[in-house]
């Protein structure tokens, strides 16, 4: 179908819209036309993602002279995989209705791992290999030597992309990461240079939050971007989370113990070279005189990562004298090395803020502010002059030049933190040095300042009046929407106690309780017997949810509930929980039904969805609030108390209900869909915490279901899924609509228009 929004045609690729995703549009073009950064709303499952794309790009088709560019970051591959899919339906249908002016090219941009067609280095197991593998085969200096000898190895697809020259290109169309490794595999071309290279020219480009909060990727990938361009942060409620880890740096024993080696086999290089090729070291020591940046004119395959300050932060001067041999750059590595490991020799928690520690590392071995700042450049510039390729193996010492060019860089936000073990296993040593940033509006203060409309937008961005003082920003736009329903297909409940009245909650005094215990276990074994298919719980951490499973499997709850219901866990790692995961849609599907034991924040809470009938009913036993003796924790909300006057009970509060939220968002995930939401504490009943659960949550939790124990539940329960099982009308035939045709549009569009004149 096709409508008027003011003066845009938008081209939507169903036969039918939701009137929220009518009004999400009306407030986007408002937003693209004020030129402005928006907050937008929106409940899961209502079409956010084309309702995004849809309007976005019909408003640079009805634009031609200044096209908008359109940047649309998600959290994670899959979701990258399901916008491209989207996209892909929508460039098909504006083709048929505009014919070829309607023309663009889209393109995911992953990492290397994600890309690469070459089988001898894609085979690596993680990123950082795969990076290195890459390096091994595509260096300037290694293709150089390989073209006197041909017995060392290239990569031939990287080969062939370079010999294409401007050739290489990309033709209109959409592609997803599985069309380009085709398109690559084709051509004999490298997909990841290519997607790199194209990402410029391309109308929307779909990637991941790094490419633009975290500086060290952004300046490779991001640093063309145009300012006509629009951003789009989609699932965005942990984006203050995304950016401080952009710019935290955690240093350990181990990785002061790899530097130390790193550096030892970095000063061997030096004498190599000193004893066959002395040229190379002076003519660099001559290009850091002269000051030239580095980073200019390197060929694809040496690009590395860029300095981890911001982009205005990075001083634009030569390299102070002290670093510009080789050796002595390494000498100045080695004692702040030295001063490291001194400093994680302690028994005691340490907390001082980037100043007071710069200071100190002055006066005990002489590195002052400037030569910190310095460092990372510093390390690239050798790296490329010592012809290293294995980069892999130079993590160690990346860390240690990353922390140091952020601990000369930044005064403010940030705190440095040494703590001799984890709190929560107080008998193991494990050191820890962590330079924490805390306040989140640093990294994203360059998106915000360079691009022209930034768009944040998620299902859970309650209360969504504080996302403009983390982030510091003025919206022009903040926009919360319900959801139209034809039944009420949600059925939110809160539940304080058990069938014997006693409160339930994971509060700290309570939660080890037996009465509290026993009570979850009976709610759960209740429910069991009486939802259909699939349940999900989810706890506030790993420890709780061990504790209570074994407290259950002691008491013999546990053995009841395997007797209705197969049950799952996710686990730490990985590759179980993924296994856990597709034997319980299996047990959903074959109809023997199952529960899975879950946790907030965990992975399974983020991205996997509950919908259909692999989730009927989402229990969440407690609040998500984080660890509150953590330092760095505690830290950062002094931060925000200070500069931003955000309490600190607020802001915990608000980041426990968010969680939460997310939590149970899960189990909805489209109009025709039913769940039931149970959240089981009794903390839920205060006005407070309730209030900072998501709009379209509290619209349907109705005031009898807010003081429950389990009995009463489980009537609700009976006759929610009674209810349910009825047959309903999908356009909602009596009195409001709740899908529109396009004559219904015309029919609302005539009708604003005969209202105002």
């Amino acid at each position: 179908m096709k409508f008027q929004i003011e003066d845009v045609t938008v081209y939507f690729p169903y036969d039918h819209i939701y009137p929220e995703q009518y009004s999400y549009m009306i407030e986007l073009k408002r937003a693209l036309d004020a030129k402005g950064h928006c907050l937008l709303e929106m409940p899961t499952g209502t079409g956010k993602t084309i309702a995004l794309l849809s309007l976005i790009t019909s408003y640079t088709l009805s634009k031609p002279s200044n096209p908008v560019k359109l940047l649309y970051c998600t959290r994670t591959v899959h979701e990258m995989e399901k916008t491209l899919a989207e996209l892909k339906l929508l460039h098909k249908y504006q083709l048929e209705n505009i014919g070829p002016s309607a023309r663009m090219l889209a393109l995911g941009l992953s990492s290397r791992k994600n890309l690469c067609i070459n089988p001898e280095v894609v085979s690596a197991e993680n990123r950082d290999s795969v990076d290195a593998g890459c390096r091994k085969l595509t260096a300037s200096w290694v293709r150089a030597l390989a073209i006197e000898n041909p017995n060392i190895p290239t990569c031939s697809f990287y080969e062939r992309y370079e010999k294409a020259g401007s050739d290489a290109v990309l033709p209109p169309g959409v592609y997803t990461l599985q069309d380009l490794r085709i398109f690559g595999k084709d051509k004999g071309w490298c997909p990841y240079f290519l997607a790199r290279h194209m990402v410029q020219f391309a109308n929307v480009v779909v990637y991941s939050y790094q490419y633009l909060l975290d500086p060290k990727v952004a300046g490779i990938i991001s640093k063309e971007m145009q300012r006509e361009s629009v951003v789009v942060f989609d699932e965005a409620h942990n984006i203050d989370n995304v950016c401080i880890e952009a710019l935290s740096v955690s240093v350990r024993k181990q990785t002061l113990e790899g530097a130390t080696r790193n550096l030892n086999r970095m000063s061997q290089e030096i004498d190599r070279f000193k004893a066959t090729d002395a040229g190379r070291l002076r003519a660099e020591y001559n290009r850091l005189v002269e000051g030239l940046a580095q980073r200019g004119n390197l060929p694809l395959g040496d690009t590395w990562l860029a300095n981890p300050a911001l982009p205005d932060d990075i001083l634009k001067e030569a390299v102070p004298g002290n670093i510009r041999r080789a050796e002595h750059f390494l000498s100045v590595l080695r004692r702040l090395v030295q001063y490291l490991k001194g400093r994680l020799d302690t028994d005691n928690v340490e907390k001082e803020g980037p100043l007071t520690f710069v200071n100190a590392v002055n006066s005990h071995v002489g590195i002052d502010q400037k030569m910190l700042k310095f460092c990372y450049d510093r390390l690239h510039s050798l790296m490329l002059t010592l012809e290293i390729t294995d980069t892999e193996e130079f993590l160690h010492v990346q860390t240690i030049c990353n922390f140091a060019t952020l601990v000369g860089t930044y005064t403010r936000g940030f705190s440095i933190i040494i703590e001799p073990y984890d709190e929560r296993m107080p008998h193991i040593p494990d050191p820890v040095l962590q330079l924490s940033c805390h306040d989140a509006s640093l990294a994203i203060k360059p998106v915000f300042d360079r691009f022209q409309s930034v768009v944040i937008t998620s299902g859970t961005l309650s209360p969504i009046d504080l996302y403009p003082r983390l982030l510091n920003f003025n919206p022009v736009v903040t926009r919360s929407f319900t959801m139209s329903l034809t039944r009420d297909c949600i059925c939110p409940m809160v539940l304080t106690r058990g069938s014997d009245q006693l409160p339930v909650s994971t509060k700290f005094d309570l939660r080890s309780d037996p009465g509290v215990e026993r009570n979850y276990g009976r709610l759960l074994l209740e429910m069991v017997s009486v939802v259909p298919d699939g349940i999900v719980c989810f706890f506030v951490s790993y420890s709780y949810m061990d504790a209570i499973v074994n407290s259950w499997n002691e008491t013999g709850i546990l053995k009841e509930i395997m007797q209705r219901k197969l049950v799952f866990i996710e686990t730490q790692d990985v590759v179980e929980t993924t296994l856990a995961l597709d034997n319980y849609r299996k047990a959903c599907d074959c109809g023997r039904g199952a529960v899975f034991f879950s946790v907030a924040r965990g992975k399974v809470a983020e991205g996997i969805d509950f919908d259909r009938h692999y989730g009927r009913l989402v229990i969440m036993f407690g609040v998500p609030f984080q660890y509150t003796l953590s330092r760095i924790l505690l830290a950062r909300l002094e931060y925000l108390r200070e500069t931003f006057q955000i309490k600190e009970g607020d802001f915990l509060t608000f980041d426990a209900l968010r969680q939460a939220a997310q939590c149970v968002g899960r189990v909805i995930r489209s109009k025709a869909d039913y769940g039931m939401m149970i959240f089981a504490d009794k903390r839920y009943t205060r006005h407070d915490k309730r209030s900072k659960l998501p709009g379209w949550i509290l619209s349907h939790l109705r005031d009898a279901h807010l003081n429950l124990s389990t009995d009463m539940a489980v009537h609700i329960a009976r006759e929610f899924l009674r209810k349910m099982a009825q047959p309903y009308d999908k356009t909602g035939g009596s009195g409001k609509k709740t899908l529109l045709s396009q004559q219904d549009l015309e029919k609302m569009n005539g009708g604003i228009e005969g209202m105002m004149f």
